[in-house]
């Protein structure tokens, strides 16, 4: 089993390798988080890109915590890399009907469009992948 410091870890690390492809494949504008920023700050999101890429990384390494302890108790062994791995895949795609159908349009109040929509599930792809490969590992377990 894998421990909450592994997963806080791992979070980090896959919220890193994440948010490089964010980069990449991004518009240049600020994060989704930004604009929940705004939306209590004030403001636009281009405002509050920095404080929106910091909050990002708090939830990043917060779901990696939640995976490393819950992945266990649900009957998933992530002993080996690849299996670890796949499971961090699913988890990936856990995060990205979270993220679209909650976060996105339901807290935030926004309409993605297909490009946001293509980012956000390609990197929250990579982040379940890079997280699950890491605990597969037993770094830290």
């Amino acid at each position: 089993m894998a421990s909450v410091i592994a997963g806080l870890a791992g979070g980090l690390v896959a919220t890193i390798g994440m948010t490089i492809v964010m980069m990449v494949m991004g518009d240049g504008g600020p994060p989704p988080t930004a604009a929940l920023v705004a939306k209590f700050a004030g403001g636009e999101p281009a405002d509050h890109a920095m404080p929106g890429m910091a909050l990002h990384a708090v939830y990043g390494v917060l779901a990696g915590a939640v995976f490393a302890v819950g992945a266990p108790l649900i009957g998933s062994n992530l002993g080996s890399i690849a299996v670890a791995a796949g499971l961090g895949l699913a988890y990936g795609l856990v995060l990205i009907i979270g993220g679209m159908v909650f976060w996105m349009r339901l807290v935030i109040g926004m309409e993605p469009d297909r490009d946001t929509m293509m980012t956000f599930g390609t990197v929250h792809v990579v982040y379940g992948v890079i997280l699950g490969a890491f605990l597969g590992t037993g770094i830290l377990a």
